[in-house]
């Protein structure tokens, strides 16, 4: 195990399986986890942060070396406020390397103390994506096995708001 901090930083809206996987396998690496939290610019959420943050914390509550939060701004200017050394970055697919390694490269310009660790996902999580569940749940199918139980139940309670 690596004497460290390390962050697993997303959107997660919603916080999916293969999200979960990743920051249990990163609970073994690193001696500390914080879970990140951050809005995406270029996304609207479906989810409150707060609604984030409580769906992350219920799901990675057996974990007891990892922790749930929120930040706005630069990613390593954050890292730095946590004495984090990590950051914790699933990959899906080829695709997800070419964007993952362009930020990683531009972090470690930004803040060369900080190093990225890049974790294959699980390969029955490898087409898993929040907008593809969002999608699934919108459309009134199942969503079993792809997100944690309680964030199912919220994204059944979200969309039957919607339709009402």
């Amino acid at each position: 195990m690596f004497a460290c901090v390390a962050i697993v930083p997303g959107s997660f809206d919603p916080v999916t399986n293969g999200h979960i996987d990743v920051i249990e396998r990163a609970s073994r690496l690193f001696r500390t986890v914080r879970v990140a939290v951050a809005d995406n610019s270029a996304k609207r959420p479906t989810f409150s942060r707060d609604e984030r943050v409580g769906m992350l914390t219920e799901a990675c509550g057996h974990l007891s070396n990892v922790t749930i939060g929120w930040f706005d701004g630069l990613l390593v200017e954050y890292a730095r406020a946590i004495s984090a050394h990590a950051i914790v970055r699933g990959l899906r697919a080829v695709s997800d390397f070419e964007y993952e390694l362009q930020m990683a490269h531009t972090n470690r310009c930004l803040a060369p103390e900080v190093e990225t660790v890049f974790m294959p996902t699980r390969t029955d999580y490898s087409f898993l994506s929040s907008s593809i569940v969002k999608e699934i749940a919108r459309l009134g199918g199942s969503v079993e096995g792809l997100v944690p139980d309680g964030v199912r139940q919220r994204l059944r309670e979200k969309f039957d708001q919607r339709a009402s």
